[in-house]
């Protein structure tokens, strides 16, 4: 079955996690993806937080599936003729090394462009190639600071808080792949490729647009407020039994719900009782209501409140810790908790592709060990021969 990105090739010259997050989207919607990595080391995820000595981390083995490993050493002058070569057959060069790193070694954007001039460079920074901050270096929790996700993150009187998904990071590569995609239909008009560019700061901005819009509607700066959303009462989270600290359900129940909310804790007086018949009651009686909503809550496991509340039509969603989502049975109905075998681990589970394709969907294959492709690709792409491969190897070029 053909894929949706299938005869695109993309260079991944990324690392940690923004850039690789990007490939490894691509290379699910099909594209051939080749991990360009220094002989010898490799993308520093590779060793970073390892769990297994002597084996990549779960870290790498988390963002790089379905590519191709290719080490090429670029401060040889024949790694940057192989890859030269490499850049004329693809269609898309995808960066997150420090500012300047790759003007500095000749291959910036301007000489690349000369070389393919369909071929899209796209650039991940932390703070972009240009403004007052763009030499500054970056990682997910400098880009939640700077784009107003802590501040708004956390209980009021805490301080602001790091947000565990990674909106900066991930969010980033998510960010460039439509940037990519977009590129791509563009070079279908006019033959010609461009330089995308996705800044962490301004990702985490993009995604924070209904704080920045309340900031206006308000005037006045956006205060942390736990768990509560808006004035909806119930619009919080809940505790449910056994009472262990992850043993909690989200609930939010709309205005047009509330009837049906009460049916569903078989509480349907509360339906028209004044002090909770309108949203504005509600609100003004709310510590009175959760505590009616608590005491329900604590009498079923938050599993069991969820199935309830949405069999009734009412948005609930148990607090899920990392366990129950790698063995949540919906996932693992929609391939999006998966296993996988990797050379010296063994089975791991592995996040898959959310999106769905009918007539061409994702297919995961293992990340590849560093080098693994290095060959077949020079050979294939670069028509490098078999002895002057070996050559190259022992010389540390490859």
């Amino acid at each position: 079955m053909s894929k949706a990105l299938d005869g695109i090739r993309i260079i991944d010259m990324t690392h940690n996690q923004a850039g690789p997050a990007c490939g490894q989207m691509l290379a699910w919607l099909g594209a051939e993806v080749i991990k360009l990595e220094q002989p010898g080391s490799g993308d520093v995820a590779r060793t970073s937080m390892r769990d297994m000595a002597d084996n990549d981390s779960l870290f790498f083995l988390s963002f790089n599936a379905n590519k191709k490993s290719l080490t090429l050493n670029l401060k040889e002058d024949e790694g940057k003729a192989l890859f030269k070569t490499l850049v004329a057959k693809s269609d898309v060069l995808v960066e997150n090394f420090a500012p300047g790193a790759l003007d500095r070694l000749g291959l910036g954007y301007e000489v690349l462009k000369e070389i393919n001039p369909g071929f899209i460079y796209a650039t991940i920074k932390g703070f972009g190639t240009y403004g007052p901050y763009a030499d500054f270096k970056s990682f997910e929790p400098i880009a939640q600071a700077m784009g107003g996700a802590m501040t708004t993150t956390g209980h009021p009187g805490d301080p602001p808080t790091y947000v565990w998904p990674s909106i900066g990071d991930s969010g980033t590569g998510m960010h460039m792949v439509i940037g990519i995609l977009a590129a791509l239909q563009q070079r279908h008009a006019t033959g010609e490729g461009q330089h995308v560019e996705v800044a962490m700061q301004d990702a985490v901005v993009n995604l924070m647009r209904v704080s920045l819009r309340d900031h206006q509607r308000m005037g006045k700066v956006q205060e942390r407020k736990g768990n509560q959303l808006g004035q909806t009462v119930p619009g919080a989270t809940f505790a449910c039994a056994p009472g262990g600290p992850n043993d909690h359900v989200y609930i939010f129940c709309q205005p047009q719900m509330w009837k049906a909310f009460c049916g569903a804790i078989e509480r349907p007086e509360l339906a028209d009782d004044d002090r909770y018949a309108t949203a504005e009651a509600r609100w003004e009686n709310k510590d009175a209501l959760e505590a009616i909503v608590t005491e329900w809550t604590m009498g079923r496991d938050k599993h069991e409140v969820m199935r309830t509340l949405g069999a009734a039509g009412v948005p609930s969603g148990a607090c899920q810790d990392t366990g129950e989502v790698l063995n949540d049975p919906h996932l693992i109905a929609r391939d999006m908790i998966q296993e996988m075998d990797y050379p010296g681990r063994g089975t791991y589970k592995i996040v898959g592709c959310p999106i769905k394709m009918s007539a061409s969907p994702a297919e995961l294959e293992r990340p590849p060990q560093l080098g693994e492709h290095t060959q077949a690709v020079l050979a294939e792409i670069c028509d490098v021969a078999e002895g002057d491969y070996q050559s190259m190897k022992q010389r540390g070029v490859v």
